[in-house]
């Protein structure tokens, strides 16, 4: 049993496949195809690192389900995501498949019985979106090996970046092409200008040789006598040479604010900083970049596998995924102890929520699920009908 069938059944493929005929029609008058093949831009050392740093922050997110609802399912996915995956692992590949290629499916895994048990990120070839008699959308993915699957779309969970000509999909990352050209013809320049660096290069004037064989032969006599077998850092020359002159090649290379520009095209397409990348950022830089980077793809993730997941019913009534990002843990241990007290005394935060800020393991629930309130703070609706003489008989009480 293959991957494949454990996310589309071959019946219930099938099946889907005489229900959805007709292609979805879109509103910009693009064909609801979505392709993946671009050219890998993963293949790229500096695009890579990239892409990476930011999928190792969010593998570090929590991904919860909250409600009664589906409490078998809920009770797999609290543990890992499918048979084959950790969530750590879940949630990088998610990231990276969405920053290679702007698109991101989240298919369901079923068991034997059509049953959901899990969900798996898939990098399809080829997406087309179709509709059945009643209007409702579903999507065929065709994958590099040729096979194919069938699913309704509110099953899946979808993420998309950089969307503007397409009214579902987004765009390529065709504009990265100069960029990555401009890479490749860097690191093109580096290896040439090695490989020069350890060649002699020179030009002689040879006489008493008046046919081009007889050149031929000297320049072949003088490479293996000097240059093969019997290595050396002495050259020897006749008598017959003269005017012997060396060549100095200066070949190209990026000089240190192009190399700079480069590395910064890349940055600011993914959103990341040589900081991150190197793990040296401070506090406030780790802050922005999980503002700007980490928080939106927690939001996008968590509202697309609450449509997945769960009815509109079923939501209606609480049910709902949440990406909990407590364990993005950039402060410092006074920051940490802070926030504990300040957060912990309010009720904000439980014994066990206060114990993984600082890598400690939780407690039972019956004991560490519990929050705390300081004695002398007051709900502001018990404080609303008393007048000032109750409050000061209360305290003289007290």
């Amino acid at each position: 049993m293959g991957l494949l069938d454990w996310l589309f059944p071959e019946e219930e493929t099938v099946k889907n496949e005489q229900i959805a005929k007709t292609e979805f029609k879109m509103l910009t008058g693009y064909r609801p195809v979505f392709k993946t093949h671009q050219g890998s831009i993963y293949e790229s050392a500096l695009i890579r690192s990239a892409v990476e740093a930011k999928a190792r922050h969010i593998s570090k997110l929590k991904v919860e389900f909250q409600g009664p609802a589906q409490p078998q399912l809920k009770n797999r996915l609290k543990y890992y995501p499918n048979p084959w995956q950790t969530w750590p692992q879940f949630l990088a590949r998610c990231s990276t498949i969405l920053d290679c290629t702007n698109n991101l499916f989240i298919v369901p895994v079923q068991d034997d019985y059509f049953q959901t048990i899990g969900f798996f990120p898939v990098l399809p070839d080829r997406v087309t979106l179709l509709e059945d008699k009643k209007g409702n959308m579903w999507v065929r993915y065709k994958f590099v090996n040729g096979q194919t699957g069938t699913i309704e779309f509110d099953r899946c969970a979808f993420l998309n970046k950089h969307q503007y000509s397409h009214d579902l999909f987004g765009e390529s990352n065709r504009v990265l092409k100069q960029t990555l050209d401009l890479i490749t013809i860097q690191d093109q320049a580096i290896e040439e200008a090695v490989k020069n660096s350890a060649t002699i290069k020179f030009i002689r004037q040879v006489d008493n040789f008046t046919s081009p064989e007889d050149l031929r032969n000297e320049r072949k006599r003088f490479n293996e006598y000097n240059l093969k077998d019997d290595r050396s850092e002495l050259l020897l020359f006749p008598y017959s040479y003269k005017d012997i002159k060396q060549v100095n090649v200066s070949p190209f290379t990026v000089d240190e604010k192009q190399s700079e520009l480069i590395k910064n095209n890349v940055f600011d397409y993914f959103g990341v900083s040589e900081k991150i990348i190197q793990s040296t950022a401070n506090n406030e830089e780790q802050d922005a970049f999980f503002n700007s980077e980490i928080e939106p793809f927690a939001i996008a993730l968590r509202e697309a596998m609450s449509r997945a997941v769960y009815t509109d019913n079923e939501r209606a009534y609480g049910n709902h995924c949440y990406v909990n990002p407590s364990r993005l843990q950039y402060m410092t241990i006074n920051e940490k102890v802070n926030m504990a007290q300040q957060l912990g005394d309010r009720g904000a935060l439980t014994i066990n929520e206060i114990r993984e800020l600082f890598n400690y393991p939780p407690l039972p629930s019956e004991e560490g699920d519990v929050a705390f309130i300081r004695g002398e703070y007051y709900a502001v609706s018990d404080k609303l009908g008393e007048t000032p003489a109750q409050e000061q008989t209360q305290q003289e009480g007290a």
